[in-house]
């Protein structure tokens, strides 16, 4: 097997598709999960991501088939959008090699060269990503236990909202989990969504409204962008957190926000978080509908939707663990109670919520957050809705 390279990539930006805001700039400065390998870091805490990668594999493994076979690429270009670190990002690319590889063996083909770009914002811990890759290098040539093509990696920071590779340069799109996170909170919504931080039965029409729209453009600049990055036939399987309902405000994916913002209320009440900072935080996200995902793709008109799928995840990443091959450290004792969900929430949130309240206040939030799912977790079946679409670039 050949050595692996890293290399450092700059962001390449076409402004006439997409020129940064100051607002947008604000958000893609703060987001990212918690870096290092901590107690509180993403790395320790994204095995809820790494059920949904798994449930997600077949549908991987049968568009990586179809492209290779239809292609027969001598270098196969691969990028991981919203990569974050730790082993789901990892686990994709390795997925992604082995079945090449198989495929390379059953028909007697040379194995491709093979690149591979792992695109996360700026603040993403871009350090322990690349620090791991030794030990992804020597596992990988155990599995494998032939000889492969030569493999490069290429870290490339900047926003998916933008243009961040040149034109037909890439064979396989992925990304999971991401594309739930706007560019930037929707404009309108500061201080109309008094008392939360996301959308609530409560939350007035304009607010729903500015999200909805928030999620339309930020889809299609994502699709207009990837449609030019792509080669024709390249292959794209996104994953997004969304909700089965029609209504964006539904239960199914407010929840987990609704319990943050119970927290945050309750500091209020106690004058330990001003009052007006809490009505001015709110979290840049949408959980799209299928019918909503699919209207931006048909809309935006570059690609051709293969195979759109919904499945459904524990918010405890741990129950039905026998399902799945993962291994836990934790106790049986906190299966069933909010410690582990409000650990997973924590990985992906504290950078927003610092930048925004400081630091002085989270340990308090986080305590009564956990004591609040506990509670929740204890009495209801509480599950995450994954949307997954496998799209293909018309020629």
């Amino acid at each position: 097997m050949h050595l692996y390279k890293s290399v450092w990539q700059g962001e390449y930006i076409n402004k006439s598709i997409s020129t940064f805001k100051e607002r947008k700039m604000e958000v893609a400065q703060v987001l990212h999960m918690n870096g290092s390998v901590g107690e509180a870091s993403y790395a320790n805490n994204s095995l809820l991501q790494q059920k949904v990668i798994s449930l997600t594999k077949l549908l991987r493994d049968e568009a990586v088939t179809n492209l290779y076979c239809n292609t027969l690429p001598k270098s196969l270009a691969i990028a991981d959008l919203g990569c974050s670190f730790g082993p789901n990002t990892m686990l994709v690319i390795s997925g992604i090699i082995k079945v090449v590889e198989k495929l390379c063996q059953e028909l007697n083909h040379k194995s491709p060269e093979y690149k591979v770009f792992l695109n996360d914002l700026p603040k993403n811990d871009f350090n322990n990503l690349f620090m791991s890759l030794g030990a992804f290098k020597e596992k990988l040539r155990d599995e494998i236990k032939t000889e492969m093509g030569p493999c490069y990696f290429f870290g490339v920071p900047g926003s998916f909202y933008s243009r961040i590779f040149p034109d037909n340069s890439l064979h396989f799109v992925h990304s999971s989990y991401s594309l739930q996170w706007l560019s930037k909170v929707p404009k309108g919504v500061d201080n109309n969504n008094k008392g939360k931080i996301y959308l609530a039965s409560t939350s007035p029409s304009s607010v729903l409204k500015a999200y909805y729209k928030q999620f339309q453009t930020d889809f299609s600049l994502f699709l207009k962008c990837r449609a030019q990055e792509l080669v024709e036939n390249g292959h794209m399987i996104l994953t997004f957190l969304g909700r089965k309902s029609d209504d964006p405000s539904s239960k199914e994916c407010c929840y987990i926000w609704e319990l943050m913002a119970m927290a945050l209320n309750d500091m209020v009440l106690q004058g330990i978080i001003d009052e007006e900072k809490l009505n001015s935080f709110n979290i840049p996200n949408y959980y799209p509908s299928p019918i909503e995902v699919k209207l931006e793709v048909l809309t935006e008109g570059s690609f051709t939707i293969n195979r759109p799928e919904v499945s459904e995840v524990n918010w405890n990443a741990l129950d039905d663990l026998n399902a799945f091959e993962f291994e836990s450290r934790e106790p049986e004792s906190l299966r069933h109670n909010g410690y582990n969900m409000a650990r997973c929430i924590r990985a992906v949130a504290e950078p927003l919520l610092i930048s925004h309240f400081g630091k002085d206040v989270i340990e308090d939030m986080f305590d009564r957050y956990k004591r609040i799912l506990t509670d929740r977790m204890s009495k209801e079946r509480t599950k995450f809705t994954n949307i997954t679409i496998l799209l293909t670039k018309k020629p």
